[in-house]
């Protein structure tokens, strides 16, 4: 029997006010069912003029027996046990959600200037950005200079949400690009295939592409051959839930998909809201484990990864 996996999950709490926790890090133990809350987010520089902007820790990755966190407009690094030993900013750095990385190199998504930017994880530096932006029915990548003063506007057209480097090539997408997208080796910007509008984490998996279809409550696996597995999020009783209804705009709601991870090649672990983050058999096509965090509608997964530590 193939041992329950550890992860590591990062939340954002939306609506929550100066003083309190904005989301945090947890280590999830799936044998034990135990988690462990290991960073507490209550920055008071956070930026409050909107309920999810600036709040809580986003992607997730690892490096030389470092662990790297991005916030909003911030990376930070911290060793297995959660000292702090770094932190980096930039210019271009803003609203980030996923990072990913390839050898030295970090893949960061920059939303709010609809980029990505690359951080050498040798030199502690970002090394170039490309700005996203289409022309008809093509996307174009324009490379720059995050220490040039003449970089991109600050846009956020697409909501680029995701950044999935592999073998294969350095894979994104957005809220709003209904494509996953892949970046070529001189920078060009080939579709690979569409995807539903409002769409998180979506990245190639067994032949096919997986995602959170947040806007319609599941997840789903869709195959090269037309097929799909889908998974419903799980929900809760409305009376089970803290803070229900405290936010008018309906963005801090049950069920909102987000946070994904390959397990192995059978199983994958998926995050939701209030954090919850569920384990899916894909060969059994179903929910196989659940584990819930908090039942405070406004703290979500964002980041999801298998913990290589211990």
């Amino acid at each position: 029997m193939i041992r329950p996996p550890k992860l590591i999950a990062t939340s954002v709490v939306r609506g929550s006010e100066k003083g309190q926790s904005h989301g945090g890090v947890y280590i999830v133990d799936f044998e034990s069912l135990k988690v462990d809350q290991k960073v507490d987010w209550n920055d008071g520089s956070i930026d409050f003029t909107g309920r999810g902007w600036d709040r809580g820790l986003r992607g997730i990755e690892f490096y030389d027996n470092q662990v790297w966190i991005a916030a909003s407009d911030e990376l930070f690094c911290y060793s297995p046990d959660f000292e702090l030993i770094g932190s980096y900013r930039n210019e271009y750095l803003k609203h980030c959600h996923e990072i990913s990385r390839r050898d030295h190199l970090l893949f960061i998504t920059s939303t709010g200037y609809d980029s990505l930017l690359v951080f050498n994880l040798k030199t502690s530096a970002f090394i170039w950005g490309l700005y996203l932006s289409k022309n008809g029915d093509n996307w174009i990548g324009q490379r720059f200079d995050p220490l040039d003063k003449n970089g991109p506007p600050f846009a956020n057209n697409y909501h680029i949400n995701m950044v999935h480097v592999a073998r294969t090539g350095v894979y994104f997408s957005g809220l709003h690009s209904r494509a996953l997208l892949r970046l070529r080796p001189n920078m060009g910007i080939s579709r690979v295939c569409s995807l539903p509008e409002g769409i998180h984490n979506a990245m190639p998996c067994l032949n096919g592409i997986v995602f959170n279809d947040t806007k319609s409550d599941v997840v789903r696996l869709q195959r090269e051959n037309g097929k799909s597995i889908v998974f419903s999020i799980p929900s809760y009783n409305d009376d089970d839930l803290v803070f229900n209804g405290v936010d008018s705009s309906q963005i801090a709601r049950q069920a909102f998909g987000r946070g994904l991870c390959l397990v192995n090649d059978n199983l994958i672990a998926a995050g939701s809201s209030p954090s919850t983050i569920s384990l899916y058999d894909l060969n059994a096509k179903e929910r196989v484990a659940m584990v819930n965090l908090t039942m405070d509608i406004r703290n979500a997964i964002h980041g999801l990864e298998v913990w290589p530590f211990d």
